[in-house]
């Protein structure tokens, strides 16, 4: 089966609440597109963090952006709370300087982390 990508609302929507929610001044707005995919084959993946590498940046005039895909098949299955805790591990990813690199699992993206922001997320999601 080809895996085939389509733009989603749900994750978009979960991405800009998340963003604008936690202040997340870095990630550009309208420069993280939420993506679902059917037809992957992956075993363990629940979703992917891409980035437009500097040299497409430069060949394309572009500035950066990245892309949250979330493998469909596994996104339904999960609750509200592991969704948005799945978006702000790969949100996690996009470094501060939002230059089109990705932030390493090792010491940058960890349980605990997401854990802790998922947490504050909450409280501020709650307040307002």
């Amino acid at each position: 089966m080809v895996i085939k990508y389509e733009k989603n609302w749900e994750v978009q929507s979960l991405i800009n609440q998340i963003v604008e929610t936690l202040n997340l001044k870095h990630v550009r707005e309208g420069r993280v597109v939420g993506v679902r995919s059917t037809g992957s084959k992956s075993r363990r993946i629940l979703a992917r963090c891409w980035a437009m590498s500097k040299i497409f940046q430069t060949a394309f005039g572009q500035p950066p952006a990245y892309v949250i895909e979330v493998i469909g098949r596994r996104w339904d299955k999960l609750s509200t709370e592991n969704k948005e805790k799945l978006v702000i591990h790969e949100l996690l990813h996009i470094p501060k300087c939002f230059g089109g690199g990705l932030r390493p699992h090792k010491g940058c993206v960890t349980s605990l982390a997401v854990n802790k922001i998922h947490e504050e997320y909450q409280k501020r999601k709650n307040y307002f």
